[in-house]
């Protein structure tokens, strides 16, 4: 018996404990390769192809390289970072920032655990494929679409639904006459919920050890396969159907824009929060913004690179896309990767080898969407059981809800839950995300400067000119206008707010390193007043409305994630997050309500819309009851971002330290010990250094 606890212990070992006494991944590398595992998966080999098949162009990237640079890697610093500093999942992490955003981390949790379930299986669809692959001939051969829709995923004849020609009324809704179980589907969602189960029940001791396998294997066998999909015959007209065509007219379409930032979100994993679970697994004082920077950018050469193949077989097939026929997520892979191991010498191993590198991949993402859930289980307290237990309960609880996906109408219901769950939740916790953070957080020190008047009135200004900008447009169909309306809106309510406002008594930070130098030029050009512009009393008022809460929060950060030579997270990431990101996030979104409007007679869109709305409900109710979410919180740590602040002084560590230690510790070094014994009233203490944000 001991002779088996060592072998399992050494298989499945218990992780590391941290000062604070909290699980720590095994090295840095193992949290890395875990992250980007949660990122590299389905959505980089067969979504991010099947939604650049649909909107092919170079044009594409307009909107895919903005997202990932205005929303997705701003955002994904703000998720490891918080999760770093506040040791916890998301609702702790949220939390933090505010005790009425605990509905935000919970929004996370939810889309995590919705996706999960019929995530995996689509792991059993390849699983499917896997088992034929030791078939020879293979059998897909000649038929790559009559063996994907009817040996593969078995789908049953439906009754197609309509509109009236006006589109205003439903005609008649979509029937699924066939219901029936698909056992083998069924049966591999078994086995890839079993692996689920291995991988994480013993927290990230064992989840630090898988993800070596779970990342190389797949990024070898991509390399092999890119270079053999672009050798075969017209691959470069597959190629060039994206990178070298060019269709402007598909950008004044609200369908690209927000299909760019839905794959940006699903394939980096933005919004399902196990970014902030995981990195509160990390030492404290790890180097959280390169690591969400190396995160993100692996995930987007990853997915580039991986499409190559996907379309050089496009290419070869001469498989090209037809205007208003859009195929679905996940499909453009599934009927080009099966051809591609057909024009290779022996078959029968690239073919296993194949869908064995998509398992492996798929299941790296979908342990880490499942330990996100397990995360705010454990770190609440709710059940007295042990972290095995949690992962058994929930493994087993997450397949039974997945049996519905396994059935004749399942491959129709993945696509519903999946557009809406996307298009709708995920986008609408991730706006909640990068504007509450940057409103709420310390909002009592912005009162304390401006009045609540004043306050209140800027951010009805903020909010509502996201609304009436949006409404606008969709109303009078000119998005141009929608713009102009709600900048107006947000200008007009912005000076009633800094007219009714009283005059800050503290300063506006200067935000250069060199700013003493800027000085000097300045006043010798004799324009000296511009050294300090922010301190004029109209901009002064502005800068305390606008922008304080965000940077405050990045300074508070900036204590425990930015020290010794860590990347800083830089001054202006709080005003992308909350006037680039949250705009254009909210403009997203609403596109998704005429698309559903013209897709309202299918019930399984009809689900998802349903779906993702009560996924938003739950994040709202947040907002306005936080009590009810006090029990996903340990009662010990309930109080966290409660503790009285003093305005443009920083809290954590150095609450209370003398003034050299803050600018110090902000500058990068690594804060000394201390213990204050000889004035109580050291933390109100102030110097003229310690507005100069670094």
């Amino acid at each position: 018996m001991d002779f088996l606890r060592k072998v399992g212990s050494w298989i499945a070992p218990p992780p590391a404990k941290s000062e604070d006494g909290r699980d720590q991944w095994p090295s840095r590398a193992a949290f890395l390769l875990a992250a980007m595992g949660g990122c590299a998966g389905q959505g980089n080999l067969l979504r991010y192809p099947s939604v650049m098949y649909n909107n092919y162009g170079l044009q594409w990237f307009i909107p895919y390289l903005l997202a990932v640079f205005l929303i997705a890697i701003p955002t994904l610093i703000l998720e490891v970072s918080i999760g770093q500093a506040y040791r916890g999942g998301t609702v702790i992490a949220y939390n933090n920032i505010n005790r009425r955003l605990k509905g935000v981390g919970l929004g996370s949790v939810i889309v995590s655990f919705i996706v999960v379930q019929y995530f995996t299986v689509n792991l059993a669809w390849i699983m499917n494929y896997f088992r034929w692959s030791f078939t020879s001939p293979l059998p897909w051969k000649d038929r790559l679409d009559d063996f994907y829709w009817n040996d593969i995923l078995q789908v049953g004849t439906i009754n197609e639904g309509s509109l009236s020609p006006d589109g205003n009324s439903v005609l008649s809704f979509t029937g699924y006459p066939e219901v029936s179980v698909i056992g083998e589907t069924l049966g591999w969602s078994v086995f890839i919920w079993f692996l689920i189960w291995i991988s994480i029940f013993r927290g990230v001791g064992m989840t630090g050890r898988v993800v070596y396998f779970t990342m190389g294997l797949p990024i070898v066998t991509t390399i092999i396969f890119v270079g053999r999909c672009l050798s075969l015959e017209n691959a470069s007209e597959g190629v060039n159907l994206i990178w070298r065509t060019w269709r402007s007219d598909q950008l004044a379409s609200g369908t690209v824009w927000q299909t760019a930032v839905g794959q940006v979100f699903f394939s980096t994993g933005i919004g399902f929060g196990y970014f902030t679970s995981y990195a509160s697994y990390n030492q404290k004082h790890s180097n959280a913004v390169m690591d969400a920077i190396l995160i993100c950018s692996s995930n987007v050469l990853f997915e580039n690179f991986a499409a190559f193949a996907i379309f050089g077989v496009v290419g070869f097939l001469r498989r090209w896309p037809e205007d208003g026929v859009r195929l679905g997520a996940f499909v453009v892979g599934f009927l080009t990767l099966p051809e591609a191991v057909l024009q290779m010498p022996a078959p029968n191993f690239w073919a296993f080898l194949l869908f064995f590198t998509l398992v492996v991949l798929g299941f790296s993402s979908a342990f880490v969407m499942l330990d996100v859930v397990v995360t705010l289980i454990c770190d609440s307290g709710l059940v007295k059981m042990s972290r095995p237990w949690v992962v058994t309960i929930l493994t087993v609880l997450s397949f039974l809800m997945c049996i519905p996906y396994c059935t004749q109408f399942g491959y129709y219901l993945l696509d519903g839950i999946d557009r809406w769950v996307n298009n709708v939740a995920l986008i609408f916790v991730a706006w909640t995300e990068v504007v509450s953070a940057t409103t709420v957080y310390r909002w009592e020190d912005v009162v304390s400067q401006t009045g609540l008047p004043a306050f209140a009135i800027y951010n009805f200004g903020f909010f509502g000119a996201q609304l009436f900008g949006i409404l606008l447009a969709h109303g009078i169909r000119d998005p141009g206008i929608g713009a102009a309306g709600g900048i107006g809106f947000y200008i007009v309510f912005s000076i009633i707010a800094v007219v009714i406002s009283r005059t800050p008594d503290e300063a506006a930070p200067v935000f250069s390193k060199g700013a003493q130098a800027r000085r000097g030029l300045l006043s010798k050009l004799k324009l000296h007043f511009l050294a300090d512009i922010w301190n004029i009393s109209p901009l002064r008022k502005f800068w305390f409305l606008a922008y304080y809460s965000g940077n405050q929060l990045r300074r508070d950060l900036n204590i425990i994630v930015g020290t010794g030579r860590n990347w800083k997270i830089p001054p202006f990431l709080p005003f992308l997050l909350r006037y680039i990101s949250g705009p254009v996030l909210a403009i997203v979104f609403s596109f998704a309500y005429p698309e559903f409007h013209t897709l309202r007679y299918d019930p399984m869109m009809i689900a998802g819309f349903i779906l993702a709305h009560l996924t938003m409900v739950a994040v709202i109710l947040g907002y306005a009851v936080p009590k009810y979410y006090d029990a996903l919180i340990p009662i010990e740590r309930r109080g966290e971002g409660t503790e009285p602040t003093v305005a443009m002084q920083t809290k954590n560590e150095l609450a209370g330290q003398p003034i050299s230690n803050l600018v110090n510790a902000e500058s990068g070094e690594a804060p000394p010990p201390y213990v204050d014994s000889s004035s109580p009233n050291t933390s109100t203490h102030r110097g003229k250094d310690e507005v100069v944000a670094k």
